[in-house]
């Protein structure tokens, strides 16, 4: 019976085996892993900078400013993202005063004025006969309204501005302009002159470009063709603009 007492006990390890360590850890990987890639697959602008958040603050990100900003490692993601929201921003406030005046001043010019969206910039389209007469460079006084709403609203922006002349292919008859390409360089230029004059935007901002007939987007064989083609276009690229680093 002593002989049994004075045996050792068997030797149990404690706590749970090695594998077990590494394991749980693999699991909270994926899990991060996962829970990103919901987070970032939802289209919620909202939900996705906070994800980005709270991955900063996780991975012991610098911040720098409130605390509820999000952190500045993340900033590349958040600028990208914000642009966006720039973007859809502009096109609201720039489609809001073309439709108010095209409802009650401009409905005459309601085909021939539009707004269209890419990824990459934000345009309005005047075209026909909707800013200039035939041949001419001087703005129509129907227009100049509109175009003082939409400087007042550019002038709040820092993205760079394009001002684009565009004609059909019929060649220039009569006027002081031998050709339609110059034309087209004096009507961007005026549309620039007035933007400036009716509003704060920094003249660094604009440039005026030229193109006569040689970037027509529809055929020139049909009246309403042509009337699209001959055409002033207000381009609002590199949206937002780079912030500088202090």
């Amino acid at each position: 019976m002593s002989r049994f007492l004075d045996d050792d006990p068997p030797k149990v390890s404690k706590g749970a085996p090695m594998w077990v360590v590494t394991f749980g850890d693999m699991m909270s990987l994926l899990l991060c892993f996962f829970v990103l890639l919901l987070s970032i697959s939802e289209m919620d602008r909202q939900k996705y900078k906070q994800a980005v958040g709270s991955l900063g603050k996780a991975f012991a990100v610098k911040t720098q400013g409130p605390p509820m900003d999000t952190p500045k490692g993340m900033e590349i993601i958040a600028r990208d993202f914000d642009q966006e929201i720039v973007e859809s921003r502009l096109s609201q406030d720039l489609g809001k005063e073309i439709d108010q005046m095209v409802s009650s001043d401009l409905e005459e010019y309601k085909d021939q004025i539009a707004l269209e969206t890419t990824d990459a910039q934000v345009t309005v389209r005047l075209m026909g006969e909707s800013t200039f007469d035939s041949g001419k460079d001087e703005i129509r006084d129907q227009l100049k309204p509109l175009l003082t709403n939409m400087a007042k609203v550019l002038e709040k922006e820092s993205s760079d501005i394009i001002i684009a002349g565009h004609t059909d292919n019929r060649p220039v008859h009569s006027g002081p302009f031998k050709s339609n390409l110059r034309l087209s360089i004096a009507r961007a230029a005026a549309v620039a002159d007035f933007l400036l004059d009716h509003s704060a935007i920094d003249p660094k901002r604009i440039s005026t470009m030229g193109f006569g007939e040689f970037r027509p987007i529809e055929s020139n064989a049909t009246e309403r063709g042509r009337e699209k083609n001959r055409r002033v276009e207000i381009i609002l690229s590199n949206l937002p603009a780079m912030s500088q680093k202090k």
